[in-house]
């Protein structure tokens, strides 16, 4: 079983609160972050991008790290963990996603990947100039499997000639060619956004709800594998879970409730009212800006694992052990103590990670 780190290059990672240890990102602490998950056997991270924050209190995503430098930077830095870096289609053209991605693969060939993700956050765009309008909401699939298509072909060939409802290429060309693979994850949430993932990704990020409840992970499950059947083609389940972990049960409840006191009702407000900008899209209830706008928790509406080291071992075995998961992406509650805690106290403890723990 794979375990990914949902690496926080923006603002506080994935806690909207005031008593979370704050965390601001840098090169230096991303760097620590994966050089130590490395060590430990992680296989992956996943950058996230934003380019305008939640504000309030927390400066929740305020701050966001470029995904392309800094994880060319740490790649250069690395042996062994794979790093994909995050392209919103509404801001960066596939043509230049497409020469940077073969650029930073050959860095080290086989350890860069792409998310790609079609925008839900209409403030990110329309602070640049880049807002198509609402009619995105409803068309930004149709975008992005256009997108991916001259992304695998310039890959592939090193020429596009595509033309489309978006995107017009003539005599497009890139070389030098990337000379490892370089996988695709989509982190669509609604049956729109699973099967664009089923059509065109490697994988599928997706998002579990609730606490301490390893089945959450069910309903999507089933959902991706009824879009797999429906487009004919198998794409791999990365859930992502929060990790809040300590000694006892009741030590990590207190610390979770502890970050619950602090919540950032100022930045969950604003991100509600972009997120209910989506009214038509046959997608709007079921994604991820639905659950933003729905959760009225820190954590968005993501799934956590609050207990003793032991009990979340056990917790994420029991979620490891559904035949449609490929990888479990973790965040962290405190990003500063958060990967050596699962390296030294959970992974020898989970039965699931037992190779990964021999090759570390």
């Amino acid at each position: 079983m794979k375990i990914g780190l949902f690496l926080p290059t923006s603002t506080n990672a994935q806690l909207v609160s005031t008593t979370t240890p704050q965390f601001e990102p840098t090169y230096d602490r991303l760097l620590d972050i994966v050089t130590k998950a490395e060590r430990y056997g992680i296989d992956f991270g996943l950058s996230l991008v934003k380019y305008h924050g939640f504000g309030g209190p927390s400066r929740y995503w305020d701050a966001s790290l470029d995904p392309f430098t800094c994880l060319a930077g740490l790649i250069a830095r690395t042996s062994r963990i794979k790093l994909f870096a995050t392209a919103p289609v509404l801001a960066l053209h596939p043509a230049l996603v497409a020469r940077a991605a073969a650029t930073i693969d050959s860095i080290s060939p086989g350890r860069f990947g792409l998310n790609v993700v079609t925008g839900w956050l209409r403030a990110e765009y329309e602070s640049m100039g880049l807002w198509p309008g609402a009619d995105h909401f409803e068309r930004r699939y149709k975008l992005a499997g256009e997108y991916v298509k001259i992304l695998r072909e310039l890959w592939a060939t090193g020429r596009s000639d595509f033309k489309g409802e978006f995107y017009t290429m003539d005599d497009c060309r890139m070389e030098p060619l990337p000379c490892g693979g370089i996988d695709i994850v989509s982190a669509g949430q609604s049956d729109a956004g699973l099967e664009f993932a089923a059509r065109y990704a490697d994988y599928s990020f997706i998002s579990t709800t609730g606490t301490n409840d390893p089945a959450s992970v069910a309903g999507l499950e089933q959902r991706t594998a009824r879009a797999e059947q429906a487009v004919g083609r198998k794409v791999g389940s990365y859930p992502l879970v929060i990790l809040v972990a300590a000694e006892t049960d009741g030590e990590a409840m207190d610390r979770w409730n502890h970050y619950c006191s602090g919540i950032d009702t100022e930045a969950l407000a604003w991100a509600g009212r972009q997120a209910s900008q989506d009214t038509r899209s046959a997608a709007a209830q079921d994604s991820t800006a639905r659950m933003v706008m729905q959760s009225g928790d820190i954590a968005m509406g993501t799934g956590r694992f609050v207990g003793s080291y032991e009990n979340v071992a056990r917790m994420l075995d029991e979620m490891a052990s559904y035949p449609h998961i490929s990888g479990i992406m973790l965040g962290m509650g405190d990003w500063f103590t958060g990967v050596e805690d699962f390296g030294e106290r959970i992974q020898p403890l989970m039965k699931s990670r037992a190779t990964a723990r021999a090759a570390a």
